[in-house]
């Protein structure tokens, strides 16, 4: 899960964002150009680690389509098309199609199944993945149809607060997870070190491993000092005109290492 990552893509900032898709935050006006500045300091903070971006288009009738993680998950072996979990998502997925065809071999979750990318921890050869609002036993249940072949089990999470899996937990480095164990089943994660976040940063679990570097949610700034004080090397990312419409830092991009020959073709 920690290999490097040499490619991704971002999707520009659309224009009506502040139609976006909310549950467990209130809605509130938008700054569209502070929110599009955030946006360019995260792509450059990914540029700086080594990782070759590519920018896909606004969709302007689509306010939640530059959360580019949840229509689509990559893996070294293959992609997987989800199926958003809520209609107004839905045309997000053919929309990315054709970006993930071009990298990886293409497998699609169908209806009845739900599965969105922001409920899918990697951690080695297992996928934990979130049962939540979005995402439905259907969809995980066609989910390890697709991962057995190549040699992933499937753990599913209950998910009882936040938006998504990764809303609430991620892994900042390898042998360690960061969590609000409010929010999610974190039995499921026994045997792992996690670090709790503190009750008045219940949305910094969601942190960006990328080589070697750990993007943190400026807000989250206790978080981030626990995790600097574990030797990592933390940089603050300012979103919180996106954290407005519920996004975390994993949200607003995919990451993948270029394909060995042979894989994914």
């Amino acid at each position: 899960m920690f290999a490097a990552a040499t490619h991704g893509f971002v999707r520009t900032i659309s224009r009506s964002l502040a139609a976006c898709e909310l549950v467990h935050v209130a809605r509130q006006p938008f700054d569209l150009a502070r929110a599009a500045a955030q946006h360019d300091a995260y792509v450059r903070e990914l540029r700086a680690a080594g990782v070759d971006i590519g920018v896909l288009p606004e969709a302007p009738d689509l306010p939640d389509a530059t959360f580019v993680e949840d229509p689509a998950v990559v893996f070294d072996e293959c992609a997987i098309l989800g199926r958003p979990g809520v209609r107004s998502r839905e045309p997000e997925a053919a929309l990315i199609a054709p970006v993930v065809a071009r990298i990886r071999r293409v497998f699609e979750i169908r209806a009845p199944g739900t599965l969105e990318g922001g409920d899918v921890l990697r951690l080695e050869r297992t996928l934990f993945v979130g049962r939540s609002r979005r995402t439905n036993d259907e969809g995980i249940r066609q989910l390890v149809a697709i991962v057995a072949p190549f040699g992933y089990t499937v753990q599913p999470v209950a998910v009882n607060g936040g938006l998504h899996l990764k809303t609430a937990i991620t892994a900042p480095a390898a042998g360690l997870l960061v969590a609000n164990p409010r929010w999610i089943d974190i039995a499921a994660f026994h045997g792992h070190e996690i670090l709790s976040v503190p009750a008045d940063e219940p949305w910094a679990a969601n942190t960006l491993p990328v080589n070697g570097r750990v993007l943190v949610a400026a807000s989250a700034r206790r978080t981030a000092d626990s995790l600097v004080a574990r030797g990592l090397d933390v940089r603050r990312i300012e979103i919180v005109e996106l954290q407005k419409a519920e996004a975390g830092l994993t949200c607003l991009s995919v990451l993948y290492a270029q394909s060995p020959a042979g894989i994914g073709s």
